[in-house]
């Protein structure tokens, strides 16, 4: 069994090649059961810590599951909020074919996947790029979303700037403009994708804010009782998610929501299963908002695992 380290998971999820080969999974047939949510009651902690568990399989081919914990006051303690291993696994003959890093997994699966959702709902000719929140995900944010659209320039916004400009150091090899900022609502109408991924429980951007045209890439509120957007980013766009299943129930920005009667299912678009698969075929307008609520997936994962297993086997 292959025991693989989070420098080569970078090494080998390269912009747009993962993009590509998640846009093609989607299309595939893969088994993925709900996943399975903890929260752990954590006394020392404001909030709990949160155990995901989240399988998929591949008849005749792979199955993978990803074990992972989300701390989210672990910045405090200088460690990563999230943290794990992903096992890969031969449906055949059932045996471990490769166990690896599952954070960076993760981040670029993510990454990869809101990039994707770009590809299909924002404007082509998208240049100017806001990502709100300074943890692991900022950077592979920004690397993936100029993998699929011409962005020269990026604001990065974080509530501690210097934060902000590491973030912006840690492109320097990507052929943008980086700025920190630190006026978030400024910003936001300089923008034509706006990328949100932070750990927030209240809404940081706001649908009064918003210009014609943009495109709202939500990746944090990974809780039932977290927030980045409010009610009228929702009500005045046309919204988008990853996929139903989990979007409905395991995300405030959506749930919420829809407890409160402010949107219906009816209202949510499309998932990346009918983009990719072409059931569902948005032709945007030039005034159109579009908003792209990311909860992640486990077929990410196990596409994301696969590119990981034959690059190391190559080698």
């Amino acid at each position: 069994m292959l025991s693989i380290n989070a420098e080569t998971v970078h090494q080998a999820l390269t912009f747009p090649k993962l993009v590509n080969a998640l846009e093609i999974a989607f299309t595939e047939s893969i088994e993925v059961p709900p996943r399975l949510h903890f929260d752990m009651e954590n006394p020392t902690a404001s909030r709990e810590t949160t155990l995901l568990m989240m399988p998929a399989w591949q008849a005749g081919d792979v199955a993978g599951i990803k074990l992972v914990t989300v701390a989210p006051e672990n910045s405090q303690k200088n460690l990563p909020s999230i943290q794990g291993t992903y096992i890969l696994l031969d449906v055949d003959t059932g045996s471990m074919k490769a166990m690896m890093d599952a954070p960076s997994l993760t981040a670029k699966r993510t990454a990869a996947a809101s990039a994707l959702a770009s590809r299909y709902l924002s404007r082509e000719n998208s240049q100017t790029l806001l990502v709100v929140g300074t943890g692991t995900l900022a950077p592979q944010l920004i690397a993936a979303h100029a993998s699929v659209r011409p962005i020269t320039q990026v604001y990065v916004w974080g509530r501690d700037i210097n934060k902000a400009q590491q973030v912006c150091h840690q492109v320097e090899d990507l052929n943008v403009t980086c700025t920190a900022v630190d006026d978030l609502k400024a910003y936001v109408n300089k923008a034509d994708i706006i990328s949100c991924a932070t750990l927030s429980t209240e809404p940081l951007i706001f649908g009064k804010w918003l210009q014609d045209g943009q495109h709202l890439d939500m990746v944090g509120a990974y809780r039932p009782d977290m927030r980045e957007m409010d009610d009228a980013c929702l009500t005045r766009s046309k919204v988008f998610v990853d996929n139903f299943e989990s979007a409905v129930r395991e995300t405030g920005d959506i749930a919420i929501p829809l407890a409160e009667k402010v949107i219906e299912i009816a209202d949510i678009n499309a998932d990346l299963f009918s983009l990719c698969r072409k059931s569902f075929e948005f032709k945007r307008n030039a005034n159109d908002i579009t908003v792209f609520k990311s909860v992640g997936h486990a077929l990410e994962d196990l596409a994301a695992a696969k590119l990981v297993f034959d690059f190391v086997e190559e080698r």
